[in-house]
């Protein structure tokens, strides 16, 4: 990865590989020879997306800490540019890059984030050609966490990425509770990213499935005001509906699953999800609690940030990654 105009260090988080990852990084970039010091972190089992970046901003010394992950390349003004979003603005805990399609740079895979009221997220612009339409300096919800930037202090404060989540909704998760701790998040267009799409477990996994099921209702029980949690069953149908009728049409996600035992495949799935945020609630609700402690936002401006941010149905419902 060159990238120009920024000091850096570089940690590599090798989550339980067996393709040599390791080895490869060890042997190439650990001689001595490189202009950046290369930090391997080597775990032998795949701990989670999150265990795997708390260790690695744990091993990081800089002020900020940037994560790319190994389905995305980066421009080589990446770190330029975000760096350039942050600086100077001591109330700016993340940036969220411009992230393309790997196989259509074309195409916008996620500019910033959105959020549906049940919790689940999506890429803000997700699949629109781009044609500029994102590409000026503003504030967004939260960065993806593929490829962002996060500032230390905002990551001490509100203790990094939930391990309890392990993968999927976890950025949205760790983003909104900066948010709700008083943190802004900046949108920077010249930071460019291209990025394999559904990568980590392929678009037609069902623990893919599973893990934002349970994920969106997590994320929901630990961070949403109470007026909006109350209604979380109504929003939740009534996505569930969308989404079928979507798929009727071949749109949306569940185009990915074609034929009725491939929906049934869906459809269970979403249950096991369901059951799996059931009995992870009492942990989440002390968690909750815990938030109170780092709030800066009241009930009532967390809403409305929500709402402002919100996707619609149709927009949601349609989508597919």
């Amino acid at each position: 990865m060159g990238q120009r105009g920024a000091r850096l260090e570089i940690v590599v988080v090798d989550n339980g590989s067996s393709d040599g990852s390791a080895e490869m990084v060890a042997r190439e970039f650990q001689n001595g020879r490189r202009p950046f010091p290369v930090h391997l972190v080597r775990n032998r089992a795949n701990l989670g997306f999150c265990a795997a970046n708390n260790q690695g901003i744990a091993a990081a010394r800089g002020e900020f800490v940037a994560l790319l992950n190994n389905d995305a390349e980066a421009e080589p003004d990446w770190l330029l540019e975000m760096g350039r979003a942050i600086h100077a603005r001591p109330d700016v805990g993340m940036v969220a890059s411009k992230i393309l399609v790997w196989e259509d740079p074309s195409r916008i895979d996620k500019a910033g984030h959105l959020i549906y009221l049940d919790g689940q997220n999506r890429g803000r612009g997700s699949g629109q050609t781009d044609s500029g339409q994102y590409d000026r300096l503003e504030e967004v919800l939260w960065p993806d966490g593929c490829a962002a930037l996060y500032r230390r202090e905002m990551l001490l404060e509100t203790g990094g990425f939930d391990e309890d989540f392990f993968a999927y909704g976890d950025d949205a998760e760790l983003g909104l509770r900066a948010r709700i701790a008083g943190w802004r998040c900046l949108y920077a267009p010249a930071a460019v990213v291209r990025h394999h799409r559904g990568a980590t477990l392929g678009v037609r996994s069902t623990r893919r499935l599973e893990l934002i099921e349970r994920n969106r209702v997590l994320l929901a029980a630990k961070l949403f005001p109470w007026s909006l949690l109350w209604l979380n069953g109504a929003f939740y149908l009534a996505r569930l509906m969308a989404g079928a009728w979507a798929a009727l049409s071949g749109r949306g996600e569940i185009s990915h699953f074609p034929g009725w035992k491939n929906k049934l495949r869906v459809a269970m799935a979403l249950i096991k999800g369901d059951w799996e945020a059931l009995w992870m609630l009492p942990r989440i609700l002390r968690k909750r609690r815990q938030v109170a402690g780092i709030r800066k936002l009241t009930p009532a401006q967390l809403r409305r940030l929500l709402w402002e941010n919100r996707i619609s149905l149709k927009a949601l419902s349609q989508q597919a990654i």
